[in-house]
């Protein structure tokens, strides 16, 4: 009964904070897009990961934070380096193919496969394939894929997606880069060939084809490696992938046929083996995060802080599209970092006294498996158990109007409800994710801040589900997403923009004024690890 009412109170101290600002007007969507105009802009030529274009938008930002009055936070001045580990496949000297009944089948890298340097690729390597369904074991649910499966040297080969009956952010945080392979792996598997559902899929095959060979990046050290012992990870064309299953008496139609209405799927033991060749070139590089802070003004709660978090690296130079070759990130995610300094600029001359510290943490490394975020949240630059949540920032696409919020983590925190209350306030409707099967809540930056037990996370202009604002958002997603046409020539809704920012600034205000930090529901699978933290 404690618990509710100071629940209760919180929402109330929340509420009242955002409602005495008479639900003002702070932007326009104007200075907005002045910021991702520069932050996109050619110059900075697709802000890869340690690129030069990247350092030039960095300092951009850095100096904008400057003028509007917030202090270093970084390790040095406002800059906290970050170390990674480069791998690039050389595809000339790599090679994939099936091996059945003693025939070698060439497997085409490109056309039928990619070879991913996400892992530490083996230099060679054969093993027996078996289908494994979901590849998942989700003990919370008593589910798991890899029951009674002969694994052990063998590749599973999984189809991407979940059954029905287990919550979305369950879902997705199982299907998380290392959950998926500290399960695997104690299975005895020794790698993964993963098949993209063509019901979910965001980017056609030939765009993710297209930039195969750009390298891929890891976190250096020991303490980051959360697929040691993977020795191969393919990703395999949805089209292509009935020549996995050749022999087994099932099909990959009969597969997607059950995934579809995500009903649980066979698992059985393919007829093929994989054969694998991987040269790959490794080198060190360094980029990194910036932070900025605004202290607040109450004696005690000045010592905790509101995080906003947004990605600044994109893609860099990559696969030319009608012979454009850069890869701006305008959506993806400029659009982000520009909220950040947009709300940044809005608080130098406000009226607020705000109780909490604000961090701006700007990270770099997103594109790469969120690892400038995995590195900020496992060696923060203040003291991790400070930071009382965070407000994630990434691709929030104001290409529609702002008249649903979806967001991503709401059933999960008193967070979730404070977004609710700021938004309903400005009569946006508010929504959990409706296509949980695109794991959004684990694929940016928020889920690192979740992992390490701090409430988090990430909203997006929404739509109704079957409305014409959906098919906009997917149309946009097959023709712009991590592609050059996500530049600055594309239709922006300002109005939106400008109504999503007011949301955020509420939202920081409201946690920043709250005497009492968000706390995890009861219920939250991810409670656990603000548990673990407290330890």
């Amino acid at each position: 009964m404690l618990k509710k009412l100071l629940l209760i109170t919180s929402l109330l101290v929340a509420i009242s904070a955002f409602s005495q600002q008479g639900a003002p007007s702070h932007f326009n969507g104007k200075t907005w897009w002045d910021y991702v105009k520069v932050l996109a802009d050619d110059n900075m030529e697709g802000r890869e990961t340690g690129s030069a274009g990247l350092r030039r938008a960095e300092a951009y930002i850095v100096d904008q934070l400057k003028q509007s009055g917030l202090q270093p936070a970084g390790t040095d001045a406002y800059y906290q380096a970050v170390k990674f580990r480069s791998r690039q496949i050389i595809e000339k000297d790599s090679s994939l193919a099936l091996v059945r009944n003693g025939k070698v089948e060439p497997v085409t890298l490109g056309e039928d496969a990619i070879l991913s340097t996400r892992v530490d690729l083996a230099p060679e390597l054969q093993a027996p394939l078996v289908f494994a369904g979901y590849g998942l074991s989700i003990p919370e649910k008593n589910y798991d894929d890899l029951a009674g499966l002969d694994l052990n040297g063998k590749v599973a080969v999984i189809l991407n997606g979940s059954p029905t009956g287990i919550p979305g952010a369950l879902a997705s945080h199982y299907q998380s880069a290392a959950e998926r392979w500290k399960t695997l792996r104690r299975a005895g598997a020794v790698g993964i060939i993963s098949i993209a559902n063509p019901l979910t899929m965001d980017i056609p095959w030939s765009r993710v084809a297209g930039n195969r060979t750009l390298p891929s990046m890891a976190l250096a050290g020991p303490e980051f490696n959360d697929t040691e012992g993977e020795k191969i990870y393919v990703t395999f064309n949805p089209a292509k992938a009935d020549m996995l299953f050749e022999g087994s008496g099932h099909s990959f139609d009969e597969v997607l046929h059950l995934a579809k209405d995500r009903k649980q799927l066979p698992r059985f033991l393919l007829t093929a083996s994989i054969k694998m060749k991987a040269t790959v070139e490794k080198s060190d590089l360094e980029s990194a995060n910036v932070v900025a802070k605004l202290p607040g003004n109450d004696p005690e709660l000045k010592n905790q802080y509101v995080v906003l978090t947004a990605h600044i690296d994109h893609l860099g130079i990559g696969e030319p599209i009608n012979g454009d070759r850069v890869y701006n990130g305008a959506m993806d995610n400029a659009s982000g970092s520009a909220l950040l300094l947009d709300v940044a600029s809005s608080l130098k001359n406000s009226p607020e006294k705000l109780k909490r510290s604000l961090l701006f943490v700007f990270v770099t490394g997103e594109e790469k498996g969120l690892l400038g975020s995995k590195y900020f949240a496992a060696h923060p630059t203040v003291d991790r158990e400070s930071m009382v949540a965070d407000i994630n920032v990434d691709m929030f696409l104001p290409i529609v109007p702002l008249k649903v919020l979806t967001v991503f983590g709401l059933a999960e925190s008193d967070l979730g409800d404070t977004a609710r209350e700021v938004a309903e306030a400005r009569d946006i409707r508010v929504q959990a994710d409706p296509e949980p099967q695109r794991n959004i809540f684990i694929r940016s930056d928020q889920y690192n801040f979740i992992r390490h037990g701090i409430p988090a996370l990430a909203m997006n202009v929404g739509f109704t589900p079957g409305s014409p604002e959906q098919q906009i958002v997917k149309d946009w997603l097959t023709q712009r997403y991590h592609a050059p046409s996500d530049d600055l020539n594309q239709p922006v809704n300002l109005a939106a923009a400008a109504a999503y920012e007011e949301v955020i600034r509420g939202l920081m205000i409201a946690v920043a004024q709250n005497p009492h930090r968000p706390q995890w529901k009861p219920d939250s699978f991810f409670r656990r690890y603000s548990q673990a933290a407290g330890e």
